[in-house]
């Protein structure tokens, strides 16, 4: 399960999948525990997922659970300019991604130093596919429908596994055409979809593996697929998540985007074991 992603002229290349672990710095993201607001909290928060195997940090300033509201864009910028001030003066031996959709906080981070953007809309806002080309800048892009607003008011598929691979396949074209080669395709679990999409989606990620043939991110930690299935709150879905994250993993996920990263290394560690011995 080797894979690679170009950022900057610089070539990412990976082994075994990988953990991405989650820092927002905001004050309503759904899970609490991946919150960070100072510079001691969002270093501290970053050096202990270094040290639990983190490949990647992910810098959220903007919540996009369901039913959230976009917040100003300065706001935005500012938070973001702040977090990667923090994690830019540490020698982190792992790649910055920013989860923003919008294209100038996506320029900010590209000037504060972030190796990767991590965008929600696939470049649905106007300019961000030609700054993302424009910087050679590494990528992920996801699938949604709507927005986190709206977006689980009544989503509908007739087949959500071969729909959610077909937008994938046709924003590749786009990004190519953009000149954009390398990029991590998020099926984008939880965003525009409802239990039974989701766990469809799961139970059918190989084929939008093979379908789309990019690397996979997955991100379900915590999520409402596993909370409201267990009838549990955020807070008590580690067990789930760990659980899903196997699934995953057997079908072709490459990077695990986690609030938990020790939990998600021993997964990994684990279905590498699967496959080799």
């Amino acid at each position: 399960m080797q894979f690679q992603l170009k950022s900057k002229g610089e070539l990412w290349s990976f082994n075994q999948p990988v953990a991405m672990g989650i820092i927002n710095v905001t004050p309503d993201s759904f899970f609490e525990g991946s919150r960070a607001n100072t510079e001691v909290e969002i270093k501290t928060k970053a050096i202990q997922m270094i040290k639990e195997g983190a490949a990647f940090i992910d810098l959220g300033a903007m919540s996009t659970r369901p039913g959230a509201k976009e917040i100003p864009l300065k706001q935005e910028c500012e938070a973001i300019a702040f977090g990667l001030k923090c994690l830019t003066q540490m020698d982190l031996k792992a790649a910055i991604s920013v989860d923003t959709y919008r294209t100038e906080v996506a320029r900010i981070a590209i000037a504060e130093g972030a190796d990767f953007i991590n965008d929600i809309s696939a470049g649905d806002d106007l300019g961000m596919l030609d700054l993302v080309a424009e910087t050679q800048v590494g990528y992920m892009a996801m699938h949604k429908k709507g927005m986190p607003a709206d977006m689980q008011k009544s989503p509908t598929y007739d087949d959500v596994t071969r729909e959610v691979a077909y937008y994938l396949m046709q924003k590749d074209i786009e990004f190519v055409e953009k000149g954009i080669t390398s990029w991590c395709a998020d099926p984008g679990f939880g965003f525009g979809k409802k239990q039974a999409h989701n766990f469809q989606l799961m139970r059918e990620l190989r084929i939008v593996k093979q379908m789309v043939n990019k690397p996979l991110l997955v991100g379900i930690s915590r999520k409402g697929m596993i909370h409201k299935t267990l009838g549990v709150k955020a807070e008590e879905a580690l067990n789930g998540t760990t659980a899903l994250h196997m699934t995953a993993l057997m079908n072709g996920a490459d990077i695990l985007r986690v609030h938990d990263v020790k939990e998600a290394m021993e997964v990994i560690h684990l279905a590498q074991a699967l496959i080799s011995y």
